[in-house]
């Protein structure tokens, strides 16, 4: 049975590590690279919905210090990231676009017909990238050839992440499974309606933010915990990127132009 309450015990906790200075730009999602022992950051620097090719791609240190600020740069309104085989795939808008992470420079744009907002990425170790449209409430895939309808008629899409045999979906503040099947699955309701990012910690158990500014520890089908609320002090918590080894959390301040580290207690 799923339960809608948090859980009565605090069973987990969070503890700041680091806080950069305000060198991002509307810092949207952070990305961690085990491989390469660094950060991908997307910086929207101006509207979120609006082309304006001043978004930007940093790399940043695990200790919060900054590498490249803007290593790619003429990007729209980036925001999720996914890496597969050494490139580096950027939900931007209505593009895909990808980045070539040993040169540094952008391989190409690919179009995502009837896109509005693109949001969030995961890529399946096929290479298939999935990529959320909040807007237009659509799953989007490449499969590396062409692009094509996952999931339509969702309510608000966002936070994806691919377990052994689920496609997760962040919609509205529910926690949604698409199976093998075809079948949607609700794994967790009832979290603030900004769900944005989602990692996982182990087996049906992820840390999942929502912008306004909450993080939460999900068990599926279980119990929700609120592990940081800032909506009172109006600090956003965007999507964000876990080192699953050391039990690192980095978040995205969004407006505060900030990168946050917690440990995972």
């Amino acid at each position: 049975m799923l339960l809608q309450h948090a859980s009565k015990a605090q069973q987990h906790g969070l503890t700041k590590l680091w806080e950069t200075d305000t060198v991002f730009r509307t810092p949207e999602s952070v990305l961690f690279d085990g491989k390469g022992k660094r950060l991908f950051v997307s910086n929207i620097d101006g509207a979120p919905a609006e082309k304006d090719g001043k978004g930007f791609i940093s790399i940043v240190g695990l200790d919060g210090k900054p590498i490249s600020i803007a290593w790619i740069k003429g990007l729209n309104a980036p925001k999720g990231m996914g890496i597969y085989k050494n490139k580096l795939y950027v939900a931007d808008l209505t593009e895909l676009v990808v980045i070539d992470i040993k040169q540094g420079t952008i391989i190409e744009k690919i179009p995502v017909e009837g896109a509005v907002f693109l949001n969030d990425i995961v890529i399946d170790n096929k290479g298939i990238v999935f990529v959320s449209d909040t807007r237009s409430f659509n799953i989007y895939q490449y499969d590396q050839e062409r692009v094509s309808v996952t999931m339509r008629n969702l309510k608000r899409p966002n936070g994806l992440l691919m377990n052994e045999k689920d496609l997760l979906i962040l919609d509205n503040g529910s926690l949604l499974a698409l199976n093998l099947n075809g079948q949607l699955l609700q794994l967790m309701e009832g979290m603030d309606p900004s769900t944005d990012g989602i990692e996982r910690v182990k087996a049906d158990e992820y840390l999942v933010s929502a912008w306004e500014g909450v993080i939460y520890y999900v068990v599926a089908n279980k119990t929700k915990e609120i592990l940081l609320d800032t909506r009172k002090e109006k600090k956003n918590t965007a999507d964000i990127g876990y080192d699953a080894k050391n039990r690192v959390l980095y978040v995205p301040t969004f407006f505060g132009n900030k990168l946050v580290a917690y440990k995972l207690d």
